[in-house]
């Protein structure tokens, strides 16, 4: 069976939030290490509203992200979610991500948020 090619190589690369929305705990001083290994893609973050979290989820040959996640944040809240985020270069080719998220825990309200590699 082939390998499969993927348009991005995330190992490594950090990122920043640039937008998110007003239900979302993530902000402009949150910080994500990516780490990819074929289709798997992981990351720790922290900074902002969140103490430490974890995501694990996979790539899509098109670039796509399906990952799950969870954290801490401030007040000591375990929070969990999934999210759906589709990829985009932007002006100074950094690799961007616009993220479809839902909590799983909490609300389980939605929302969408953008982050861009530092």
């Amino acid at each position: 069976m082939p390998i499969a090619k993927f348009p991005y190589n995330l190992e490594g690369k950090v990122f920043r939030s640039l937008a998110n929305t007003d239900n979302g705990e993530v902000d402009g001083d949150t910080r994500f290490q990516y780490h990819q290994k074929g289709d798997i893609v992981w990351a720790t973050y922290e900074g902002g509203q969140v103490r430490f979290g974890t995501l694990s989820g996979y790539m899509e040959t098109n670039g796509d992200l399906h990952f799950r996640y969870q954290h801490q944040n401030l007040a000591g809240e375990f929070m969990t979610g999934k999210c759906h985020s589709i990829p985009s270069n932007s002006t100074n080719d950094k690799i961007r991500y616009e993220e479809h998220w839902t909590w799983t825990s909490g609300d389980q309200s939605s929302g969408t948020s953008m982050i861009e590699e530092v």
